[in-house]
């Protein structure tokens, strides 16, 4: 049962109290957590399957549950999505090589909070124009959360995302979109990540949603697989993604799954 706190906006979004932000903290933060400590896997030759079993053990080691496990019918702790893999990847038998970027997805339930976040990882030498897909939609991301702010609009965000990209000459994914959460998955609004500044629904202090944008160094669209889950680029260019859980707050906004270790960007070594 979802104890939702607080009042529904005219366009289906709920603003949550004082109590869902510390909530959503400590959910975000064992999330985040979870993404420092996978670090380490990261090497040519282990398969996604073993680092989502790292993952499902850390998920229960820290007394959370996973979200996605059972979720609609998928069986992992995350989601492990390499090269031109937009999203949703299955861990299984693949192993890594030098070279691979790969992104992963996590979220945990935390006394009731969905705490949901992503970041990009690379498995031995970084190649030159992977690194360029991983800068500009990192700095795509912040760009996005440098909108948040009661006032604003959901377009803004989108409009921050997409100006920023394109001038790289790279493109924003528009079959995927971030989401709102707190007590529940996914909520409205969907927070697309293209759009028109000024365009959409109002920003309010106690909105939750996620911010993920998915960037291609080719063309946008997007195909999903047999496996009805795993979503590529059409044209086999590599795509990269970064996700927070955000927060609105009187001033601006909260990230409630900012690395713990300050290791949230694949490079922080350089």
């Amino acid at each position: 049962m979802n104890k939702h706190r607080g009042k529904v906006t005219k366009d289906g979004i709920r603003i949550h109290d004082e109590a869902g932000f510390a909530g959503m903290r400590a959910a975000g933060q064992v999330a985040a957590q979870i993404l420092d400590d996978v670090i380490a896997m990261i090497e040519p030759g282990r398969t996604t399957g073993e680092i989502d079993k790292f993952i499902e053990d850390k998920v229960t080691e820290y007394g959370t549950t996973s979200a996605t496990i059972g979720y609609k019918g998928y069986q992992h702790a995350s989601c492990i999505s390499l090269n031109h893999v937009v999203c949703h990847g299955i861990p299984g038998d693949k192993k890594i090589k030098d070279g691979d970027i790969l992104n992963i997805d996590v979220t945990v339930i935390k006394d009731g909070w969905f705490g949901d976040t992503s970041r990009m990882y690379v498995a031995g030498k970084l190649p030159i124009k992977a690194k360029r897909l991983i800068e500009t939609t990192h700095e795509a991301l912040f760009r996005g959360i440098e909108a948040v702010k009661p006032g604003n609009t959901f377009g803004d965000i989108g409009h921050a995302i997409q100006s920023f990209v394109e001038a790289q000459r790279m493109s924003v994914v528009r079959d995927f979109c971030g989401h709102g959460l707190g007590e529940v998955f996914h909520a409205p609004p969907n927070v697309l990540h293209y759009g028109k500044a000024g365009t959409g629904p109002v920003l309010e202090e106690g909105m939750f949603f996620t911010i993920e944008p998915m960037v291609n160094l080719g063309r946008p669209e997007t195909k999903v697989l047999a496996d009805d889950w795993t979503a590529v680029t059409r044209d086999k260019s590599l795509s990269a993604q970064f996700e927070h859980s955000i927060g609105v707050t009187s001033t601006g906004y909260e990230i409630f799954t900012l690395s713990p270790a300050g290791k949230f960007h694949p490079t922080y070594t350089d």
